[in-house]
């Protein structure tokens, strides 16, 4: 608030909200060797020091140059990211939700995970945590390894699917009665079926492999941060900044 002889007034500045997985969340932008962050300009420049790591995760970086960060500099908004790595879409409903209860963003962007993630919430720990394919967590509560085989045996792909699309659409109301302007993308799956919903702009190519993130990127040439890595560097990030602001929040 900026004050004046006898007067009050505000400037509002208008903020992003982004939310999503480890794609959203800039993972891999910045590492970790020994004590220091490391990070790089651009695909090419070899990899500099940034900063001493404090034996911490470098998720706070790696947001700070994620697309979503690159977005909000560009149109000059204040940046709100609730992304975080391994994340299920059950967590990106849930927080984005909460967020909504106490604040009114100008513009949200959702990069959707992968279908059968899912989140569970442990009563001891009085913690929710994210459940993926890739393996039973070192630190998980013991209770959650043996519902995690069960979990991984009866995955289905075409029933994770149906029920994040129904629950998506069911996002993308309540923004709309919100008045809340929004755009969602897919990350690395996509909505393999043949009945189709009308998102009315704001769902960038569902239903189609070849326009989520980690494709679209792939067939414009950009590379992995490492080979066995499914992780785009920062030119990939500056490049899908680029592609929103030019699609969506220039028009």
């Amino acid at each position: 608030m900026h004050t004046g002889p006898g007067q009050n007034f505000y400037i509002q500045i208008m903020i992003l909200y982004v939310n999503g997985d480890s794609h959203s969340a800039g993972s891999e932008l910045v590492h970790i060797k020994g004590r220091y962050l490391i990070a790089r300009e651009t695909d090419d420049d070899d990899w500099q020091v940034i900063g001493e790591s404090r034996g911490r995760d470098p998720h706070p970086e790696c947001v700070q140059r994620s697309y979503g960060k690159l977005l909000a500099d560009r149109i000059g908004a204040k940046f709100v990211c609730d992304a975080v790595s391994a994340s299920s879409n059950d967590r990106i409903l849930r927080t984005t939700r909460e967020y909504l209860k106490h604040n009114r963003p100008d513009s949200i962007i959702i990069g959707w995970s992968t279908w059968e993630r899912e989140e569970w919430f442990h009563e001891g720990t009085q913690q929710w945590w994210q459940i993926n394919g890739g393996g039973v967590g070192f630190d998980w509560p013991t209770e959650f390894k043996e519902r995690y085989k069960q979990y991984v045996l009866k995955i289905d792909h075409k029933k994770s699917m149906e029920i994040a699309h129904t629950q998506i659409w069911q996002l993308h109301q309540e923004l709309d009665q919100l008045d809340i302007p929004h755009l969602f993308f897919n990350t690395y799956s996509w909505f393999d079926k043949e009945d189709h919903l009308d998102w009315e702009g704001h769902y960038f190519e569902p239903y189609s492999k070849q326009f989520t993130y980690f494709e679209w990127l792939r067939l414009r040439g950009f590379q992995r941060v490492t080979p066995d890595s499914y992780h785009y560097g920062p030119d990939a990030h500056r490049a899908w900044a680029d592609f929103l602001y030019q699609n969506y929040f220039n028009k």
